[in-house]
């Protein structure tokens, strides 16, 4: 990988970047954390890791105004023709093209190659954690989604039976789901050195915002009866 092939690429990624929870700081974890997994893989083509980790959320503006999309097919295919374009060659464009085709969470179309399951894998590294939990947070916001829902006997509900979107849904149902669909032996003892971190920010908040329902609830009776 040229510094001129990076700076193209690189170019084209910063275009596209809008989403604040998908913005270029991520791309760059995402590539920072393939690299380090790389390491531990054998027989990496690196001009591939490197060109999809850099492309593989292009397609996240298209998503955004189309829910209907999927960024990663999007991303794919924008890819396969900018790269075509920048005469890069067919078997290149196609190879990263299916590394980002593959990065989501999709049982029909798993990663086929050592550069696709990397980069699977950096990917979700970047929903463990810490960062995981503010960079869930920050879509959170950006979609105008509460932190929970309440149960109908009106306590808090840990997510786990939300139907609407919420942080706590989206930690139930993905977060805590994350640390055993890893592709590589790096990546996943990668994530599960993060794993306690976000278990213990989950449950913590949760403690609190339901302890606060609980008491404040009961003390707000306690003086309503008093007053009666």
């Amino acid at each position: 990988m040229t510094k001129q092939m990076y700076a193209k690429l690189e170019d084209y990624m910063l275009s596209s970047m809008e989403d604040s929870a998908h913005d270029k700081e991520h791309i760059y974890r995402v590539l920072y954390n393939a690299l380090e997994i790389a390491r531990g893989e054998e027989k990496v083509d690196y001009d591939i890791l490197i060109a999809a980790c850099l492309l593989h959320d292009i397609g996240r503006k298209e998503q955004f105004a189309d829910p209907g999309l999927c960024h990663a097919a999007v991303g794919a295919e924008k890819a396969h023709r900018f790269l075509t374009e920048q005469g890069f060659g067919a078997d290149f464009a196609e190879a990263v093209a299916h590394c980002i085709r593959t990065h989501r969470f999709r049982k029909a179309m798993p990663p086929q190659t050592v550069e696709a399951k990397i980069l699977f894998d950096a990917d979700k590294l970047d929903v463990t954690g810490a960062i995981g939990i503010a960079r869930t947070l920050m879509y959170k916001a950006d979609m105008a989604e509460p932190l929970y829902h309440l149960l109908p006997d009106g306590s808090i509900s840990d997510g786990s039976e939300d139907l609407g979107p919420s942080f706590f849904r989206e930690y139930k149902f993905k977060l805590e789901k994350m640390y055993d669909r890893f592709y590589t032996k790096t990546g996943e003892a990668m994530a599960r050195q993060r794993q306690k971190i976000a278990a213990d920010f989950y449950d913590s908040l949760y403690r609190e915002v339901n302890t606060g329902y609980v008491e404040g609830k009961e003390l707000l009776l306690t003086l309503m009866e008093e007053k009666s």
